[in-house]
């Protein structure tokens, strides 16, 4: 495998409405660059980037487009984007990583960490809980308003008196927004620091990953805003539950979470679960860790026990939030329903409106695909990345 992704890498650049798609593939790739340069071209993408890591090697690593609505200003090679839950995936490689450094226990109750979290009936809610979206924390029950996202210790106060809109540990009910603030709120118990600060530490700054959870101001001009869909911009079609009511009006974040994607206030907040900034490239690097067993470039980060911890299924069943059924291991989604893939050893999880980050084991696979036009398909996982997904596949089969 080293040898032939060592081949010369075939150049994409072409003219797609006036805009160069830059980057390169390997030959065997082909056809997953014919996809991606033929969105860009049709404009089902706006703007758009696609990586693909192989035994750690970058085999595919595109981005073109525009990164505004007016289509004025160029995707670029840096350009960063929202990516909404991907940023959950990075959330849940940090907390493996302090599981695997023995700070965290996925199986301690999350009141051993943060003891006023077990007021309300939450005494056994354990970390693992918090990570497979079982803890019955979907959303607030108290009044939230968009700015009270900014507010951390708000919003983590009002999780910790709450009561569970169910037994915790019986059925998944997808922790959309609440997820980030919960995780985070037991890392900086049990470190002293901000989950987002230890990720870009121990994670992306090694891993040469240009992910962040917490953007710094002097990036923020590489960011492009969000474009919200042409006939729809909100939570996948279908007809909601209460609980998905709750979780998208309290508070009310659609088209909220659409518009501030654009603002410094937005992308410089700890919202974990939603305002992760990155693109294709930070996320195939950054979930490279996983994909080789916790070991990039001659330099291990993480046990390949607790990379494969991550495929453990903890929960299954109908799911209370999304009303559809839902595998979840620790942070990450497990193939089923929502994903078709050709082999268990397969995690990952998609971003609202289109970016999907997936780690397969077996081949030692990471793949990331970020855009800023928001898709409006009414499923979990956009059909977007999903063909590019299935072309990624037939290519390695190949190997």
């Amino acid at each position: 495998m080293a040898t032939s992704m060592n081949s010369d890498r075939a150049a994409a650049s072409q003219e797609a409405r006036g805009c160069l798609i830059e980057g390169y593939a390997h030959d065997r790739f082909a056809d997953v660059r014919r996809i991606f340069e033929e969105n860009i071209r049709d404009g089902v993408d706006v703007g758009a980037s696609l990586s693909v890591a192989v035994a750690g090697e970058l085999v595919v690593d595109l981005w073109g487009g525009w990164s505004d609505a007016g289509r004025t200003r160029p995707w670029q090679q840096d350009t960063l984007v929202n990516v909404y839950s991907v940023s959950k995936t990075m959330a849940a490689m940090t907390i493996l990583l302090l599981a695997d450094k023995a700070v965290l226990d996925p199986d301690a109750t999350v009141a051993f960490y943060w003891p006023e979290f077990a007021q309300s009936g939450k005494k056994e809610v354990r970390l693992r809980h918090l990570l497979a979206h079982s803890a019955g924390l979907s959303g607030w029950k108290e009044p939230m308003a968009t700015t009270d996202l900014f507010d951390w210790e708000k919003a983590t106060t009002l999780l910790a008196r709450q009561q569970p809109y169910w037994e915790p540990g019986s059925a998944p009910g997808y922790h959309g927004i609440t997820q980030g603030f919960l995780l985070g709120e037991v890392v900086r118990r049990a470190t002293g620091e901000m989950l987002g600060d230890i990720f870009q530490r121990e994670i992306a700054e090694p891993l040469g990953a240009d992910f962040h959870l917490g953007l710094d101001p002097v990036h923020h001009a590489r960011v492009a805003p969000m474009i919200a869909e042409r006939t729809h911009d909100g939570p996948p079609r279908g007809t909601p539950t209460e609980l998905m009511i709750n979780a998208v009006t309290n508070p009310l974040l659609y088209p909220f979470m659409t518009e501030a994607t654009g603002t410094a206030e937005w992308t410089a907040a700890h919202i974990y679960a939603a305002n992760g900034q990155g693109n294709a490239r930070s996320i195939a690097k950054a979930h490279a860790l996983l994909a080789n067993g916790g070991e990039v470039g001659g330099r291990r980060l993480l046990s390949e026990a607790w990379c494969r911890r991550a495929l453990k299924l903890e929960i299954e069943g109908l799911d209370l939030v999304l009303g559809m059924p839902a595998r979840f291991g620790l942070g990450f989604g497990l193939p089923g329903d929502w994903l078709e893939a050709p082999h268990s050893d397969c995690i990952f999880w998609p971003g609202s409106g289109g970016a999907m980050s997936l780690v397969d084991l077996r081949a030692r696979m990471s793949f990331g695909y970020a855009m800023n036009q928001r898709g409006g398909s009414g499923t979990l996982v956009d059909p977007r990345p999903m063909k590019l997904l299935r072309a990624v596949w037939a290519a390695l089969s190949d190997f």
